[in-house]
């Protein structure tokens, strides 16, 4: 979403950052320069003029054009401005207002903007995460089968859902679901309301009296991050009608240029509580103003790498690969992990986005045809291996390797990228099982090598995530780092 972006500021900072010494005039340069890529991101004029302003005030006084790293001290600025344009004052805007049980929630948007998929998201994400208890109702009765639409969610993601009665409309559906959600002993119920394919009175009325009957505890806006700056008009004309009190931005995984992102706590005073990364129900994150800063400026989110790690883990399979490690063993079932690992991280796109300076190393990758394709041809070698040469692939020889090429539908000259890939990769598991669990941990500093790189709360917090790894980061990660590819991978896939 903030490639583009990133792209043209990261420009921008190298240019700053390789002078030894700044005057005004280079950092009123610079700042004409970012308030045009803010602008080409679709940022509306007030919020970029406002931005830029904050910034030139601070960064153009004597502590930074006297700084040992003056263009350092630029960016931290920018990056510090930028997280107060995304979260404003709040010290936690994500947060949500459902201590009360059983808490209404209010879902409400313009019709195609994913809201049914985001009320069974978030709700999946309340089970799951805050151990809650969730009913879902939907007050739609005018698109067709969205009641049923919201039931074959709850099915999937293990919600329950308020059973359909026809010809009830929005107001009698909410107060059934709030009657069912208290003597059911819910903590929080959902209510998913009618869209519209623009505002209309009919909308809004119709909202009202729902809101009017259940008080909710959160009204959420859902809103299309590429819609650009009409995602900002939709929330300011929700706000002043309805009251809501935050935002969740969907298809932010898009390509759209992510200006709705930066204007709407600026325009509209409500958080962005959520962001929508996909069509999965899992694909939902908390909307956090220091990360996302992070990845626009190229310093990586690595504290959301490591809890994506986490997430996709298991402790006992993490161990096991430590024991392994320790004992100088890796094999290819073992890179076979790694890679499925990898791909269940959000593949190399996503992972490289998240790690400190590899924004600029994208399309070095996109050159040499390294995308998810790759891990998935990798893979399809690994499978095509009988289990003998996966436990032992030094006797991969001639013959053996045509057969195993040929079952994959690849060429040999991949089948041997890889075989060497595995071989640096069992070196490196080797040195880092040497170092016993703490080293495996230190090694994590690899990953900080890019441009800019964490703070330290960031490094510690990520350190206090690993801790509850068994194994730290899976172990193909460890080499990441530093603005390289990972081992072997540079190699591979190049396109013809």
């Amino acid at each position: 979403m903030f490639e583009s972006l990133s792209e043209r500021l990261g420009g921008v900072f190298d240019r700053l950052t390789r002078q030894g010494a700044l005057s005004e005039d280079d950092v009123k340069t610079a700042l004409r320069e970012v308030r045009v890529a803010l602008l080409e991101a679709d940022v509306s004029l007030p919020v970029a003029r406002d931005f830029v302003k904050a910034v030139q005030d601070k960064a153009t006084g004597q502590a930074v054009t006297r700084s040992v790293t003056p263009g350092q001290q630029v960016v931290k600025i920018v990056h510090d401005e930028l997280v107060h344009v995304l979260a404003g004052d709040d010290d936690d805007p994500g947060a949500l207002k459902i201590d009360s049980a059983p808490a209404p929630i209010l879902m409400v948007g313009l019709q195609g903007s994913g809201k049914t998929t985001t009320t069974a998201k978030l709700a999946k994400r309340l089970t799951e995460k805050a151990g809650k208890r969730v009913l879902m109702a939907s007050l739609d009765t005018n698109r067709p089968a969205a009641m049923e639409q919201l039931a074959i969610l709850g099915t999937q993601i293990g919600v329950d859902t308020l059973p359909i009665v026809t010809g009830e409309s929005a107001v009698q559906i909410a107060k059934r679901a709030k009657q069912q959600a208290t003597f059911g002993g819910y903590d929080v119920y959902m209510l998913d309301t009618a869209g519209r394919l623009s505002i209309d009175d009919e909308l809004m009325t119709q909202v009202e009296q729902v809101r009017d009957v259940v008080t909710p505890r959160e009204t959420l806006l859902v809103v299309d991050g590429l819609t650009g700056q009409d995602a900002v008009t939709t929330a300011q004309n929700f706000d002043d009608r309805i009251g809501i009190s935050g935002v969740v931005l969907t298809r932010m995984d898009g390509d759209g240029r992510g200006g709705a992102a930066l204007s709407m706590r600026a325009v509209t005073g409500k958080p962005i509580k959520f962001v929508g990364l996909g069509e999965k129900v899992d694909a939902l994150e908390t909307f956090e103003p220091g990360r996302i800063a992070g990845r626009i400026l190229g310093m990586g989110d690595i504290v959301a790498l490591v809890e994506k790690a986490q997430e996709t883990f298991e402790a006992e399979q993490a161990e096991r690969m430590m024991k392994r490690f320790q004992k100088g063993q890796f094999n290819m079932n073992d890179l076979k992990g790694q890679l499925d690992q990898m791909l269940k991280m959000g593949g190399m796109e996503g992972m490289m986005g998240m790690m400190p300076g590899m924004q600029k190393m994208k399309k070095q990758a996109d050159a040499a045809g390294l995308d998810d394709k790759v891990l998935r041809r990798q893979i399809a070698l690994i499978n095509s291996m009988t289990k003998k040469e996966r436990a032992n692939p030094q006797i991969l020889q001639a013959s053996r390797k045509k057969r195993v090429a040929a079952g994959a539908g690849l060429e040999v000259q991949e089948l041997n990228r890889l075989l060497k890939q595995h071989r640096q990769m069992a070196d490196m598991m080797k040195k880092m099982g040497k170092m016993g669990k703490k080293g495996m941990m230190r090694n994590l500093g690899s990953l900080f090598g890019g441009g800019g790189g964490p703070s330290e709360a960031e490094i510690k917090a990520a350190q206090a995530q690993m801790g509850k790894m068994p194994g730290g980061l899976p172990g193909g990660l460890g080499g990441m780092g530093g603005g390289a590819l990972p081992p072997g991978l540079s190699g591979f896939g190049k396109k013809k």
